[in-house]
């Protein structure tokens, strides 16, 4: 992605985003307040029901939305987020978002410098706006969450962006302000979302864009389009990969380079070991499939193909919208747009669905 997930179209976008590492961050806040029968804040923040005497004059209000930096620490380092709390005093339903592949930081920006759609934080804070906590995060060795990633490329797994993303939802989890803590994984964070409820509990699941073919197929779609000798080779490289073997031999152009380096093959080859259709399959929690009609990157058959590993998930596909979850046209220009304009906003279908998903207890 440059938020291009590894589910690229151009061949080179694959390169460019299989080599990028993955993992996740953490999350943590403060208490609440009064709230009504129904769970929702009284007037003026007041815990007080009709014919009570009222709070005492020096009661705390329930606070205003909030933005809070936090972190939670791996086995290597710490892991840097920031956590969106909403007005009023909860407890709120509360999100951890995960991101796609990609050199990009907790708001879907490029971390070198900082441009980028801004997606993820638009994501954030449109929840919060609708009382939904989130928190979203720097991956392990970007940003924030430089330390949390392994010293050397060729010691980064697969797992290890999965085991972070579960860090946070028992962060979130240990919050008494928050009342469920759902996953909502994007992209290449779709699967890792799968494999991080397999030791947490959470209490739904949302695939944003996420895949449902496993990666090895997914690169050769990708790279069908290259001359016959060098597809030929790509391929070669990804059956071996996909059979747990190193490949020595790499061309050493940019495209091969990108994807195939020796140091990045150990986290491609861990990858390959999952089936998203096999992993969604077996989850427990209720889910949510949500896939946009103008994604160049992800395509309606991978959502479909979730939906039908779990006929009891809600499939909604939303017309317009771009793999970066904002409205764009298969034109070139727009695509471009909807990747690098971050005052272009999140489609407000999106947050329908995920509102009318999210469990508030």
């Amino acid at each position: 992605m440059s938020l291009r997930s590894c589910l690229l179209v151009p061949a080179r976008r694959a390169a460019f985003a299989v080599s990028c590492t993955a993992a996740l961050a953490s999350s943590s806040l403060g208490a609440g307040c009064g709230a009504g029968e129904d769970g929702a804040p009284l007037p003026g923040g007041s815990s007080a029901l009709p014919g009570d005497a009222g709070p005492p004059p020096d009661a705390p209000a329930c606070p205003a939305a909030a933005s809070a930096e936090i972190e939670v620490e791996n086995a290597r380092g710490a892991l840097a987020g920031t956590l969106e709390v909403p007005a009023g005093c909860g407890p709120f339903p509360a999100v951890v978002i995960i991101p796609g592949s990609g050199p990009n930081d907790r708001d879907g920006n490029s971390a070198a410098d900082g441009s980028g759609s801004s997606a993820y934080r638009l994501l954030a804070e449109g929840l919060r706006d609708r009382g939904i906590a989130s928190i979203r995060y720097d991956k392990a060795g970007i940003g924030g969450s430089v330390s949390a990633a392994p010293r050397e490329e060729q010691e980064m797994r697969f797992e290890m962006g999965a085991e972070d993303a579960g860090l946070w939802v028992k962060e979130l989890r240990g919050d008494a302000r928050f009342a469920t803590v759902t996953v909502a994984g994007h992209s290449e964070g779709a699967l890792l979302g799968m494999l991080a409820a397999r030791g947490t509990e959470i209490d739904g699941y949302v695939s944003i864009a996420g895949a449902g073919r496993p990666i090895g197929a997914i690169l050769r779609e990708q790279l069908a389009s290259l001359p016959d000798e060098d597809r030929e080779r790509a391929y070669e490289i990804i059956g071996q990969l996909e059979a747990g073997e190193l490949v020595e031999e790499v061309p050493q152009t940019p495209l091969f380079m990108g994807l195939f380096r020796p140091s990045v093959q150990p986290y491609i080859i861990s990858w390959m070991k999952y089936d998203p259709a096999a992993e969604i399959e077996a989850m427990k929690a209720p889910l949510l499939i949500v896939q946009g009609t103008t994604d160049i990157q992800v395509k309606l058959e991978d959502a479909e193909l979730l939906a039908d590993a779990r006929p009891d998930a809600e499939l909604v596909v939303i017309e317009g919208m771009s793999h970066m979850l904002k409205e764009a046209t298969l034109a070139d220009a727009s695509q471009q747009a909807a990747y690098t304009d971050p005052t272009l906003p999140v489609v407000e279908r999106l947050f329908e669905a995920l509102e009318g998903f999210i469990p508030a207890e």
